[in-house]
């Protein structure tokens, strides 16, 4: 059975021009599309609640038929030069550049968040495709001198095989290309379990994709999507033809998937939790940092892994800075992601608007002070029931509910009276350690913040806010995040092994360490 489009006619020519057909199932091997014999997903938009399409997930037998075919690509994608792998990553950046406004269109309707947001979103994928391209003539390994004579040593980097890539709703289309973009120019080949809320816009990438490598002859298998619900990430898991499996989502969902694969002692890339939060210095400038601290919060309402959710103030500015915050929550925008005149889309369904609800209800029954009212948007225009008033709480730090990551548009503000130190040691008194930030004029904070006494977050940030970071640099964190790093700097040598090489160049075969073996 195909996928069924019931698009409504605001997203309809958007996926036309994309290519999305209804002769598509949820399943493909490039240019390929399987007949999808697994359970249908529906894709309902958060937006008006209307039934964007149906995809037929991946049966078992279609599972292996896929692995088999993704095993004979790697034998041949790996031989390709590192530098013609990067010309068809170049070329995908140009299709995404060409297809930007549709994607981005189609990741707010589908996802939600603001259309800004889903433009913003293609663009990530289009700087990580150029990012990629460089990277091809630069997988480069190290050179050592030997202790022993007429030889010589040196280190290079081989792609590891088949690449599982499981991804969170949230960012439907980025989080993808991160991982791609990086293991094929490494020369794998990947298998894509997007979230079943968004399994559209999965569909959608496999076409633009299709396209540059059909035209390119790149072998069938390099790039698979595999729509299907929990029980594919958990094949992918177990599979020990898969030696890295790169997943996206809750702490609970990456602990499954870490210990699964760990079991079988594959890799895991793990980009999990964030409970977030930025300090305000009484050495803060107060008006830089107000957009930073409310975007953070309301941006993709409350559903990025970055968002902030708790501001640690200092007593000095405690107030004044607590007016500016609720002045600004009075002017923002809820309503149509797609209007760009709104500021906050939707939560992404019902279970996320209940979590919202009971997440406030827990902050107040364990001493929290509501200072902007939250609660359910209704009327015309929000029939989907899924859209919902960004809120502030005033909290204290060890409460139960400022320790969790609730994933919506609640804002915890926290106070601290003493030095740095005080709000460093309540910033890090999360079991998450993604994102941070401090916002200080004064340098000896800022430096202290970055030390090795500082923050102990995979990404910490000076005059910045939480959320909005750059492929340029490694992303992901620490603790109960995962550990695991996708996007920019080294990232490339996660999705690739590392091998020691020793050459012998004379006529003799001396041992390392001096050790004697003759015969």
């Amino acid at each position: 059975m195909s996928t069924t489009l019931n698009a409504p006619g605001r997203i309809a020519a958007s996926l036309q021009n994309i290519g999305v057909q209804q002769t598509n199932s949820g399943v493909s091997t490039g240019s390929t599309w399987l007949k999808g014999e697994g359970e249908v997903i529906e894709s309902v938009s958060p937006v008006d609640g209307a039934s964007i399409g149906t995809v037929r997930s991946a049966s078992k037998a279609e599972y292996e038929q896929v692995i088999a075919t993704a095993q004979r690509a790697f034998t041949e994608w790996r031989t390709w030069p590192a530098p013609k792998r990067g010309e068809i990553i170049r070329q995908f950046g140009e299709e995404l550049r060409r297809h930007k406004a549709d994607l981005g269109k189609l990741v707010s309707y589908e996802m939600g968040k603001s259309y800004q947001e889903g433009l913003g979103e293609v663009q990530e994928m289009i700087d990580i495709c150029d990012f990629a391209v460089g990277l091809s003539r630069q997988l480069h390994g190290l050179t050592m001198h030997s202790e022993r004579p007429e030889h010589r040593m040196y280190e290079q980097w081989h792609p590891m095989g088949l690449v599982g890539i499981i991804t969170a709703f949230n960012f439907p289309v980025a989080v993808w290309s991160w991982n791609t973009a990086l293991a094929w120019v490494s020369g794998n080949v990947c298998l894509w379990k997007p979230s079943e809320k968004t399994p559209l816009c999965g569909v959608a990438c496999q076409h633009i994709i299709a396209e540059v490598f059909k035209r390119n002859g790149v072998p069938e298998g390099v790039s698979i999507l595999i729509n299907g619900g929990r029980e594919v990430g958990e094949w992918m898991s177990h599979d020990e033809r898969i030696p890295l499996v790169s997943a996206t989502g809750s702490t609970r969902m990456g602990k499954a998937v870490g210990a699964a694969v760990g079991q079988r002692l594959g890799r895991s890339l793990l980009e999990l939790g964030g409970n977030n939060a930025i300090i305000i210095s009484d050495k803060a400038d107060l008006d830089m940092s107000l957009i930073g601290c409310v975007f953070g919060a309301v941006g993709t309402a409350g559903q990025r892994c970055t968002t902030t959710r708790r501001l640690i103030i200092h007593d000095k500015v405690y107030d004044a800075f607590k007016e500016k915050l609720v002045k600004a929550y009075g002017q923002l925008r809820i309503g149509d992601p797609l209007d760009e005149n709104n500021h906050v889309g939707p939560l992404i369904d019902a279970q996320a608007v209940s979590m919202y609800q009971n997440a406030l209800k827990a902050a107040v029954e364990q001493g929290g002070r509501v200072l902007v009212e939250g609660g359910i948007v209704s009327g015309a225009g929000y029939e989907s029931g899924c859209y919902v008033k960004p809120a502030i709480v005033e909290a204290k730090p060890d409460m139960g509910i400022v320790q969790e990551e609730t994933f919506a548009p609640i804002l915890y503000l926290l106070r601290y009276s003493g030095d740095i130190n005080e709000a460093i040691a309540i910033q890090n008194g999360v079991k998450q350690g993604l994102s941070s930030a401090v916002m200080t004029l004064d340098l000896r904070e800022a430096e202290r913040f970055l030390s090795a006494a500082g923050s102990d977050c995979g990404i910490a940030n000076v005059n910045i806010g939480t959320s909005g970071a750059e492929i340029g640099g490694a992303f992901g964190g620490e603790k109960e995040t995962g550990g695991g790093r996708e996007s920019g700097s080294d990232a490339w040598k996660a999705y690739m092994r590392r091998q020691t090489n020793t050459i012998n160049y004379g006529s003799k075969l001396p041992l390392a360490q001096g050790i004697k073996f003759d015969l």
